[in-house]
């Protein structure tokens, strides 16, 4: 059986720096980045543990493909992105951790 993937963005609490990931599972991905479980990691030297953006894929390629789309572009294209579906940058967490 084929396993789906999600794209995500994560920021940090002033939200100017972006990081966007790739996970089979989103709600452990995040718990590990809110975390710190990887110290030297770019999103815990950057206290980026705020989930911003996420969008399921049927397949994990398709998650791949869409993290490539999102990360070769502007960060300006990031921002309108991540507002399309949280104008008020919230911490999606809560709503993915049921």
């Amino acid at each position: 059986m084929e396993r789906g993937g999600v794209v995500y963005i994560v920021t940090n609490k002033s939200n100017n720096v972006l990081y966007t990931g790739v996970t089979s599972d989103i709600a452990y991905r995040i718990w590990q980045h809110k975390n710190k479980e990887y110290p030297n990691g770019f999103t815990a030297k950057y206290n980026c543990d705020k989930l911003v953006y996420y969008c399921f894929c049927p397949t994990i390629e398709d998650a791949i493909g869409e993290e490539k789309r999102i990360k070769g572009g502007s960060r300006l294209s990031k921002i309108k992105l991540i507002e399309s579906i949280n104008p008020e940058w919230k911490d999606l967490f809560e709503e993915i951790n049921v």
